[in-house]
C-alpha cells in the first residue's frame, strides 16, 4: 500500500468532507461547495488552496478541467483508515435489525444465509455476497515433491476423494554442486516427512498447523514449509469452494456510476458465470493470533481482479470455532456508505457464526 501523507487537522477535516459530500451526491465538489455547507470558518480560498494541496497528495483529483475534485482510491482509503468515527447508534441499530429479520430464517441454515444475502442487499444498495460454509473435513491422502529442474520441483496432492492437484513450486534444495541422485533422495526423505505429518489431516488442522513445532527435524526448510502451508490451503480451498449466495444486482445498477450497462458488463459476468474467480479475495485463514476476525476493505485498485477496478470490496469471514468457513461481501462502487457497510457485514459475520454452536 502506497505511504500515506501525514495531514494537518485542516487537511483532514475538507478531506472528510469533500468525501461524504461526494458520496452523498455523486457530483464533483469544489471549494464553494464545502464554504457554504460546513462550517470551516476559512474563506473559499483557503478551502481551494487545501483541495489542491490534497490533490497534490495524490488524495483527490479533478475528473474534468475546472470541475470539482472527487476521491481516488488512496483518499477513502485515508478516510476509511483514519477518519471514519464508528457509530454505536448504527451498529445497535444494524444488530437489532438482523435480529428481527433473520429469526424468520432459521428453519435451515440454507434459508438464513439467502435470507441474510437479501436483507444485506437491501439495508446497502450493493450486491451482498455469502458463501455457504466450506467442508472442513475433506483430508489429505497422500503427497509427494519431485524435481523438474534444478530449481523448480512439482508437489503432487492427493486428496481423500482421490482429486489430485500438482503445484510448481520452487525447489527447497538449490546448489550447483550437489549431484541430482543426492537432491532426489533428500526430496524423497522431505516427501516422506511431509507426507507422515500431514496424511489424514483435515483443512482445519492444516489451517492452524503450528509449524514451528513439526519442522523441528528439517529447521533448514522452514521458509520453505510455510510456502507449503499455504499452497496446501489454497488446495484444499479450491477443492472445497463452495456455492454462493448473491444478492442486488438490480440495487448496484441503480447507482449512478454503473448506469450505462457497458461499465459493468465483465463485472455481471465475472457474478454470474464465474464467481469462484472471487476466491482469493473472500476468503483468508487466520494467523495465530486471529487477527483476521476483522473486517477487511479493498478499495478499487486495490481489488486483484480487474472488473473489481472501479469497485470496493466489503468482506468478513464468520466462523465455526476459530476457524474460518464462509465469507459475508458487500461489492459497491468506491463511492460507497463505507460506515454502514462495514457495520452491516461485521454483524452479519458475527450473527452468522453464532448458529453453528447450536446447528
Amino acid at each position: 500500500m502506497a505511504h500515506q501523507p501525514h495531514l494537518s487537522a485542516r487537511h483532514q477535516n475538507i478531506l472528510k468532507a469533500t468525501i461524504e459530500h461526494y458520496i452523498a451526491t455523486a457530483e464533483p465538489v469544489g471549494s464553494k461547495t464545502l464554504a457554504e455547507e460546513y462550517n470551516f470558518n476559512v474563506s473559499s480560498a483557503t478551502i481551494r488552496n487545501a483541495m489542491g494541496r490534497l490533490e497534490e497528495a495524490g488524495l483527490l483529483y479533478q475528473p474534468h478541467v475546472s470541475a470539482g475534485r472527487i476521491p481516488s482510491d488512496s483518499g477513502y482509503r485515508t478516510y476509511v483508515d483514519h477518519l471514519i468515527i464508528p457509530d454505536r447508534k448504527i451498529n445497535k441499530k444494524i444488530q437489532q435489525s438482523l435480529q428481527q429479520e433473520l429469526q424468520l430464517a432459521r428453519a435451515s441454515f440454507a434459508a438464513l444465509l439467502q435470507r441474510a444475502a437479501k436483507i444485506l442487499a437491501a439495508l446497502s444498495g450493493y450486491i451482498a455476497l455469502i458463501t455457504f460454509p466450506q467442508n472442513l473435513d475433506s483430508t489429505l491422502r497422500h503427497l509427494q515433491l519431485m524435481r523438474v529442474t534444478a530449481t523448480q520441483v512439482i508437489l503432487i496432492i492427493v486428496l481423500e476423494s482421490y482429486q489430485t492437484q500438482s503445484i510448481l513450486m520452487e525447489s527447497p534444495i538449490q546448489s550447483d554442486d550437489v549431484d541430482e541422485s543426492l537432491i532426489d533422495r533428500e526430496l524423497q526423505i522431505l516427501s516422506n516427512f511431509l507426507d507422515r505429518e500431514l496424511k489424514g489431516r483435515s483443512l482445519r488442522e492444516i489451517s492452524s498447523l503450528n509449524w514451528s513445532e513439526i519442522d523441528r527435524e528439517f529447521a533448514q526448510y522452514t521458509d520453505f514449509l510455510k510456502i507449503l502451508s499455504e499452497q496446501l490451503k489454497l488446495s484444499f480451498q479450491t477443492s472445497n469452494s463452495s456455492p454462493i449466495v448473491i444478492h442486488g444486482v438490480a440495487e448496484f445498477l441503480r447507482q449512478p456510476e454503473f448506469s450505462r450497462l457497458q461499465q459493468v458488463q465483465t463485472l455481471l459476468a465475472l457474478l454470474e458465470d464465474q464467481p469462484d474467480q472471487l476466491l482469493p479475495v473472500k476468503f483468508t485463514f487466520p494467523e495465530k493470533d486471529n487477527s483476521l476476525k476483522g473486517v477487511s476493505i479493498k478499495i478499487g485498485t486495490e481489488n486483484s481482479l480487474e472488473p473489481m477496478h472501479s469497485c470496493t470490496l466489503v468482506s468478513a469471514n464468520y466462523y465455526q470455532d476459530d476457524t474460518p468457513v464462509g465469507t459475508v461481501g458487500i461489492i459497491g462502487p468506491t463511492r460507497m456508505l463505507y460506515e454502514n457497510a462495514i457495520a452491516l457485514v461485521e454483524n452479519t459475520a458475527n450473527y452468522l457464526s453464532n448458529p453453528f454452536q447450536v446447528i
